[in-house]
């Protein structure tokens, strides 16, 4: 039996790295500059096709803005943990934090318990929420595009 699917969400200065600069070459990039023990302890439990949201931080962008997914497991680069993500698809409708706080249905969600944590855990029932709260991503099997993810 194969693990389940986990759910994350990745969190970035859009003037350090934005979903644009993810979408471009190709929509890969490692995910490295975690220094938080409890960021890296999570990044390092991500697994293969594990899904994540890709979340603008700073003081005027803090929304969920797209969808990566893991091509390549926890790995050392440079003594530095890193893990490789592929741009999945934008969000249909970006979602501010503001909107998502006061949404009954995300009460529990981590982002809101540890708000300077880089890499935050996601539960299937907040993933999902998030997902109808925004329309679903590109990529998500929701649309014509072809390009199908399985959640």
């Amino acid at each position: 039996m194969g693990k389940e699917k986990r759910y994350w969400l990745l969190k970035t200065e859009p003037g350090e790295w934005s979903w644009d600069d993810q979408a471009s070459n190709g929509g890969i990039s490692n995910w490295d500059g975690v220094k938080n023990k409890q960021a890296q302890k999570n990044l390092k439990a991500m697994k293969l096709n594990d899904l994540c949201f890709f979340y603008h931080s700073g003081s005027n962008a803090r929304r969920v803005v797209g969808v990566v997914t893991v091509v390549r497991e926890w790995y050392d680069e440079g003594g530095e943990g890193v893990v490789d993500v592929k741009a999945v698809g934008e969000m249909r409708r970006p979602l501010d934090l503001k909107e998502l706080k006061g949404d009954e249905g995300l009460k529990g969600f981590q982002l809101f318990r540890q708000p300077r944590l880089s890499v935050v855990p996601v539960s299937k029932d907040v993933w999902e929420r998030v997902c109808e709260l925004g329309g679903g991503f590109e990529g998500d099997g929701k649309d014509d595009s072809g390009d199908d993810v399985d959640e």
